[in-house]
């Protein structure tokens, strides 16, 4: 076959659903050794990608996410192409595309958390983006050959919200980066110097969308410091956008200092020097209000690093008893379960025990293999 991967998300930068991509094709590019690949890039991105051998190429596909052009330009692209088998690794498909086709739904957060500005335009265009969203969601995962769900809880979630058959739909999770040391390297205080960060301190990556529930987190860091943690800092990871500006502005002084200097924002951190962050923190904090599959706290589990964790949608599926929960609709029980973490050096232990074996369930290669297995389904 010759297949279609739209890696129009890839790499870090893209999140979650940049990593997913990423280590999808690295995967595939060892174990499939009979089928064609064209991989779909935007400008951004093409010259990251270097194909791993003849069986891989590349093609530019410089659509935007959730744009017209990505609608309407992106499959006349792809109908250039003698695609046997396209897998869309996001919902954001073309739905004038109609050829066969696989597609990864990786949460429906999009149906419940707003991403809208204040202002009176930003609402309007979100709603009106919302109901382009909902469409779209409901032709693909209608037309698609095969769905993958990178979560039980994404499944029920998308039979619940389209009536799509159980039996269309695979589970498949998602996995992290290999297992790091947690010994401190000889570059680790330049790295913590370089965002200002002291130890001991708790870690947050990821983006700050609504559902992230960064807000409340912060809440939380106040009550811990004023109760019991007067030292402790907070460093939040993530590429400035909107979001993060809107936390800075709430949360900061003129001078960009943030409750003292007690929270810290990166900006964007490559993956190099995120290793040196999750090796040094204290506890990795996850409070989201909704997730597809979660991760960073995997990522963190990887690293050694105790886990406490929101109890919301996914996270106890995927997580399990390697995390230490909380209510994260109240900060209050937010601070105490964090607090209990950093203080019982015996539940400390516990949870880093329990977190190297948990992520010995997840790998990309496992991901992979079920993968091809999809394709060949969906083209037979």
């Amino acid at each position: 076959m010759t297949i279609g991967i739209d890696a129009r998300f890839f790499g870090p930068k893209a999140k979650g659903l940049g990593r997913y991509t990423q280590q999808l094709l690295a995967e595939l590019a060892k174990l499939d050794q009979q089928n064609d690949y064209l991989v779909f890039l935007r400008a951004e991105d093409f010259a990251e990608y270097q194909p791993p051998s003849p069986r891989f190429k590349k093609v530019l596909a410089d659509y935007r996410w959730y744009s017209l052009g990505e609608q309407l330009l992106f499959p006349l692209a792809l109908y250039r192409h003698k695609i046997d088998l396209m897998h869309f690794t996001h919902f954001n498909a073309p739905v004038f595309y109609a050829r066969p086709y696989v597609v990864t739904i990786h949460d429906l957060i999009l149906r419940r958390f707003g991403t809208t500005r204040g202002w009176l335009w930003g609402r309007v265009r979100y709603w009106l983006k919302n109901l382009g969203y909902e469409a779209v969601i409901r032709i693909i995962v209608r037309r698609a050959k095969k769905i993958i769900a990178v979560s039980e809880y994404v499944k029920k979630d998308i039979i619940d919200s389209f009536g799509v058959a159980p039996e269309k739909i695979a589970v498949i999770y998602e996995s992290g980066p290999a297992a790091a040391s947690r010994q401190p390297a000889s570059g680790d205080r330049e790295v913590l110097e370089k965002h200002q960060i002291k130890k001991p301190y708790l870690l947050y990556v990821g983006n700050a969308y609504p559902h992230k529930n960064l807000e409340r987190l912060i809440e939380a860091f106040k009550i811990l410091q004023e109760k019991h943690q007067p030292d402790l800092q907070l460093v939040l990871v993530g590429g400035e956008d909107h979001f993060y500006r809107r936390l800075k502005k709430k949360n900061c002084n003129e001078a960009g200092v943030c409750f003292g200097g007690g929270v810290i924002f990166t900006g964007f951190v490559p993956d190099e020097n995120l290793a040196v962050l999750y090796n040094n923190a204290e506890v990795y904090v996850f409070p989201s209000l909704c997730e597809g599959f979660g991760l960073p706290p995997l990522e963190a589990m990887r690293h050694g690093l105790p886990v406490a964790a929101s109890r919301a949608t996914c996270l106890p599926e995927i997580l399990g008893g390697a995390a230490h929960y909380f209510d994260a609709t109240s900060p209050n029980d937010m601070a105490d379960k964090i607090n209990e973490v950093v203080e019982n050096n015996n539940l400390r232990q516990r949870l880093i025990g329990l977190g190297l074996e948990q992520i010995k369930k997840y790998s990309w290669q496992a991901m992979a293999e079920k993968t091809l297995e999809i394709y060949r389904s969906a083209i037979n």
